[in-house]
């Protein structure tokens, strides 16, 4: 018999995600405090943009935090860094399922 450790990360009661490991966890979770700040202040902004929206481009944002801060400092090379990066995942994606079918 094999004992599993689990850190669960929960929102309001609901279960949002299960990992393995406590730093992950932790990460995650911090990602989280960040969409809801995010949320906050989007809320706050004169936009038409209805609830499922907002907290979608919260996470994003959240997700993507690097990005945005080095943006908002007027940096304008993080964002083709990104399309690489995103490229390179892509391909990455395509070889794993290339070797799975082989």
């Amino acid at each position: 018999m094999a004992v599993v450790i689990k850190y669960v990360v929960e929102r309001n009661g609901v279960e949002r995600m299960t990992f393995t490991s406590k730093k992950d966890a932790d990460a995650y979770d911090k990602m989280l405090d960040i969409a809801e700040s995010m949320e906050q202040m989007l809320e706050k902004i004169d936009v038409a943009l209805s609830e499922q929206q907002v907290e979608t481009l919260a996470l994003e944002i959240a997700k993507n935090k690097e990005l945005f801060m080095s943006a908002l400092k007027g940096n304008k090379a993080p964002a083709e860094k990104a399309a690489k990066e995103k490229k390179a995942d892509t391909n990455k994606a395509e070889n794993v399922t290339d070797i799975k079918q082989a």
